[in-house]
């Protein structure tokens, strides 16, 4: 099963991917899974939106759900310059709250890999066979990490 859409470069429609998530989550049977895979694909279309193309309203997102091996995958591409991403590691930079978002991404996805210079991100989500501590693993290190941060 494979699903393509593509969206105007506006935050505004974050809302209609967010649906079309949930949709493809039940129609593939992992619905029990769509809240992680909806944070991530979320905070990927706004990083695509707002830094790959710049909030240019005239460019385009591009969404690709899909199954792979075990799970399922969303791709996101924009149609910006890309980026660095070997920059970012696995906690945002103490000094700014640039990374935040590929933390988030990492932190919920199995698998994170960016191809195209960093104008496209591939996440996968293992479905079959969580580990229920790999996911209390995640869920601490983000609860700790934004304690810290509201701190």
């Amino acid at each position: 099963m494979k699903e393509t859409f593509v969206i105007q470069s506006d935050t505004a429609n974050l809302p209609s991917v967010e649906e079309r998530i949930f949709h493809f989550c039940h129609e593939c049977n992992v619905g029990d899974y769509h809240s992680a895979v909806s944070v991530a694909v979320l905070q990927a279309v706004e990083n695509a939106i707002v830094h790959g193309n710049g909030g240019d309203a005239s460019r385009r997102v591009t969404v690709e759900c899909g199954t792979c091996r075990g799970g399922i995958y969303v791709e996101v591409a924009d149609e910006g310059q890309g980026f660095d991403f070997g920059r970012y590691g696995d906690l945002p930079a103490d000094d700014s709250e640039r990374g935040e978002g590929i933390f988030v991404m990492k932190s919920l996805a199995d698998r994170m890999t960016f191809s195209e210079g960093g104008r496209r991100v591939r996440l996968e989500f293992v479905v079959s066979g969580i580990d229920p501590a790999d996911s209390l693993q995640r869920i601490a290190l983000l609860q700790e990490h934004f304690a810290t941060v509201a701190a």
